[in-house]
């Protein structure tokens, strides 16, 4: 098992009346090689779900798994050595202000200092940038600040796979750029993902993208996993019977307004 977490609860701003039970008695076994989509409303628990995975904090109940051992407790930065992650904000996973080539270079543990890569780990910078096809190879020495969204996100992609991680996740990581950019970089993650053979969860909300990308796809309710579906079950499902299936499930409509249902 890649990735389990046993009965994991979360609430915020407990003994206030801002107390919010964001995940609730969360049980999840992830195979490696399993690539799976998340899907919910706003407010359903997905993003404080790669929250509790990242170690971004310690949950309340529940134990967490990566790879057989228990990192329950393990701080953030100590899960980032095993677990990449990309966000909804491309500036997040780079640093700006650096160039593409000491993006890469910090990414390949050289502290982003070109000066101690050596000529053949910069010629497999290029070739890295010239697989996503989106002319960044020509602009090592540009600040990552100019790129633009598409290419930025990109960038960000390659660096968190440079030394392949042993889960990625992927949080809204398209939701910021425009329809087909965003669809060119989905492309991208799915050729990523497949070459490299990584274990991978995404949240999205292309209800379309959902069921076609990967192999599983989960949908969150009220900080709950109340559907989880793979393999011919879920490669009958449409996204009308993905709906009717969440409203028998949770008792009411999958509504958000950022759901895009085609």
């Amino acid at each position: 098992m890649m990735l389990e977490l046993r009965h994991v609860s979360k609430t915020f701003n407990r003994g206030t009346p801002d107390s919010h039970k964001a995940l609730d008695d969360v049980t999840l076994h992830v195979q490696a090689g399993d690539f799976i989509s998340v899907i919910g409303a706003n407010g359903a628990g997905k993003s404080t779900l790669f929250n509790a995975i990242a170690g971004s904090f310690i949950t309340d109940e529940g134990t967490i798994l990566l790879d057989g051992r228990d990192v329950t407790l393990l701080p953030e930065y100590k899960r980032a050595r095993e677990i990449g992650r990309l966000f909804q904000d491309p500036m997040r996973g780079t640093a700006p202000g650096m160039t593409v080539g000491e993006n890469l270079a910090l990414a390949a543990g050289h502290g982003g200092w070109l000066s101690s890569v050596s000529r053949k780990d910069k010629e497999l910078f290029r070739e890295r940038l010239a697989l996503l096809d989106m002319g960044l190879e020509d602009r090592m020495d540009q600040p990552v600040g100019l790129l633009s969204g598409g290419q930025r996100q990109a960038l960000t992609l390659t660096m968190a796979i440079f030394n392949p991680p042993k889960l990625l996740l992927l949080d809204e990581h398209t939701a910021a750029l425009d329809p087909g950019t965003a669809e060119k970089v989905l492309a991208l993650t799915e050729q990523i993902v497949r070459e490299h053979q990584l274990t991978c969860m995404m949240i999205t909300h292309n209800m379309r993208s959902a069921l076609a990308l990967g192999n599983r796809t989960i949908t969150m309710y009220r900080g709950r996993i109340v559907m989880d579906v793979s393999g011919e079950e879920r490669a009958r499902l449409t996204v009308p019977d993905l709906l009717e299936r969440f409203r028998q499930t949770a008792g009411q409509e999958l509504d958000n307004d950022r759901m895009l249902l085609i």
